[in-house]
């Protein structure tokens, strides 16, 4: 690599920082990403795993961001279908709060100013009979009906990160930027192996900093710009609880203060309640969630369930920090969730493009943004692609999960239905890439527990870089919610000793 000058390095592996990679080195640019953690490890396994409109901004007239996010729904969908899908979303009237008028007229925008082919519409249920009534409290008779989708996200991030170098791209995780030297044509990025501690230069025309809650780490410490702020940091936490319902659909729930939170149905076995909204002072890796959060999002599960959600149930809680553009809002909830690219520096000196702030949903939308100021600078290499490029594992219709879950049990038949989704789900047609010839559960090697064996482990390791336990069982799947202490610490066992042998292969 001595001597070699990439087109662009990114730095930053969520899903800004793996969609930009993919589409730029789907159009032919040469393309370096380095992750000071693992993929994913940030805001963009933090989030309530929607890929949805955002209702609520439309009371901010966010109408161009609502507009943008609705129009991607359908095309992430049929891009992802084993980890995207359509969920139907019940949102009771609440009286006292936003009239129903109001409701079904920001449910009317809806439906229809974001292109919405495959979704159905929104419809209005009458509690008194309708199934999604039974978790609830009786006061609430009358509900709408919209339609939104579920994603996978730290899934989406591997999955845009694993089709980057599929195609070329070089992407290091575990690799901090230390330093940065920028000359007319090109920048001299000092990366540094936060395992080994090796440190090695890289060279490229341009950089894109698309560090998430370190944005404006990476432009005063690393690029040297004085004092910026950027960013609004916004803490938003959930948690899990064991399954309050047994209805696909999941709920929107009115709060007295303004806010809104979900109740989703998650891991086939629980349900995920969230999110909240508070600004965030301190060490974006350090966020976890605090007590009072816990007993907001019990307190407002509880205002609608029948049977309340009590502390005691919480099984899991996960905090991401939001880099939200600072736009002056006066509450957390009410800064945008737009996105803005903005370059940074001299006039005739190598380029640097900048992310604030965005959304999982607008991901694609932003690299082709980013994409078309990098063109601005490096010149035109391809046309946009990524509406219309499966991501790995996806190439199925997006109706055809189930005829491809009786194929995959058909041709596997000693997994079980329940093991055969979940790999399905994960990898889609990739999960034969990962089964092999196995012909018994045996062949796939060690048990670590629930349904993970050693040839899932190793794929993870072998193809999306999967390093130590919290990676496979937290980020990759979330076998977390499924494996005990002692199993977990087993796994981290094998996990070192796989890593380490090969590295020592890799090394001969």
């Amino acid at each position: 690599m001595a001597g070699e000058v990439h087109d662009i390095f990114i730095i930053g592996g969520g899903i800004n920082g793996c969609g930009i990679a993919r589409d730029a080195v789907g159009r032919g640019y040469s393309v370096f990403l380095a992750e000071m953690n693992d993929l994913a490890s940030g805001t963009s396994s933090g989030s309530t795993k929607l890929i949805h409109g955002g209702l609520r901004y439309l009371e901010y007239y966010e109408f161009r961001l609502v507009r943008e996010s609705l129009m991607e729904r359908e095309v992430l969908w049929a891009c992802a279908p084993h980890i995207i899908w359509p969920m139907r979303f019940v949102l009771p009237h609440h009286a006292g709060l936003r009239p129903a008028w109001l409701l079904r007229l920001g449910l009317f925008l809806y439906d229809h100013i974001g292109g919405r082919k495959l979704l159905p519409a929104t419809k209005t249920l009458d509690m008194r009979n309708d199934p999604a009534a039974r978790p609830l409290k009786s006061l609430y008779t009358k509900a709408f009906e919209y339609s939104d989708c579920w994603v996978n996200d730290a899934r989406l991030v591997a999955l845009n990160a694993r089709d980057a170098a599929d195609k070329g791209a070089i992407l290091r995780t575990r690799t901090k930027v230390v330093g940065a030297r920028r000359d007319t044509d090109r920048w001299t990025l000092t990366v540094q192996d936060m395992l080994s501690g090796a440190k090695e230069e890289i060279q490229a025309r341009l950089v894109v900093n698309a560090a998430g809650p370190w944005v404006d780490d990476v432009l005063s410490g690393v690029v040297g710009s004085n004092q910026p702020h950027n960013v609004r940091l916004v803490q938003g936490s959930h948690i899990v609880v064991r399954k309050k319902f047994d209805d696909p659909r999941a709920y929107f729930f009115q709060n007295t203060d303004g806010r809104i939170i979900f109740a989703i149905p998650y891991e086939q076995d629980f349900t995920l309640i969230g999110t909240t909204d508070q600004d965030y002072h301190g060490d974006p890796a350090k966020v976890t969630i605090s007590d009072t959060e816990i007993d907001y999002l019990c307190a407002a599960a509880s205002e609608y369930f029948a049977a309340p959600v009590q502390r005691e149930d919480v099984v899991w809680t996960y905090s991401g920090v939001r880099p939200l553009y600072d736009d002056g809002a006066s509450k957390a909830q009410e800064a945008t969730r737009d996105y803005v690219l903005k370059a940074d520096g001299p006039e005739g000196m190598a380029p640097l493009l900048n992310i604030f702030g965005g959304k999982i949903t607008t991901f694609r939308r932003l690299a082709e943004h980013m994409l078309e100021k990098i063109e601005e600078r490096l010149g035109k290499r391809g046309d946009p692609w990524t509406a219309r490029g499966t991501l790995p594992g996806g190439d199925f219709a997006v109706d055809g999960f189930d005829s491809e879950l009786r194929r995959l049990m058909g041709d596997y038949p000693f997994l079980d239905q329940r093991h055969a989704w979940r790999l399905l789900r994960l990898y889609g047609t990739k999960a034969r890439l990962l089964l092999g010839e196995a012909g018994a559960l045996a062949d796939l090697g060690r048990h670590f527990g629930s349904n993970l064996y050693e040839a899932e482990v190793r794929y993870l390791i072998d193809r999306e870089w999967a390093i130590v336990a919290q990676d496979i069982l937290w980020r990759r799947t979330k076998m977390g919610l499924h494996l005990n202490a002692s199993e977990a610490d087993a796994l981290d066992q094998f996990m070192k000793s796989a890593v380490e042998r090969r590295r020592q292969i890799a090394a001969e």
